[in-house]
C-alpha cells in the first residue's frame, strides 16, 4: 500500500519548514504537498488521484 500525501496548507516558509522538519524526526515518510492559500489548497484537492490522508491547516492564513 502506498503512502497517501499530507497536505500542508501554510504561507510562512519558517513555519512550514519546521513542521517539516518535525515530521521528518517523528519518522512520518509520507510524502508531504504544500499549498500557499486555500484556493491552492483546494485546487490541489480537487485534482488529486489520490486524497490526502490529512490536512495540516495554518489558521492564519491571509
Amino acid at each position: 500500500m502506498t503512502n497517501r500525501p499530507i497536505l500542508l496548507v501554510e504561507d510562512n516558509p519558517d513555519d512550514e519548514l519546521l513542521t517539516i522538519r518535525g515530521l521528518r524526526r517523528g519518522n512520518v515518510t509520507n510524502p508531504i504537498q504544500v499549498a500557499r492559500d486555500g484556493e491552492e489548497a483546494l485546487d490541489i484537492i480537487f485534482s488529486a488521484d489520490v486524497l490526502p490522508c490529512v490536512v495540516l491547516l495554518d489558521i492564519k492564513l491571509p
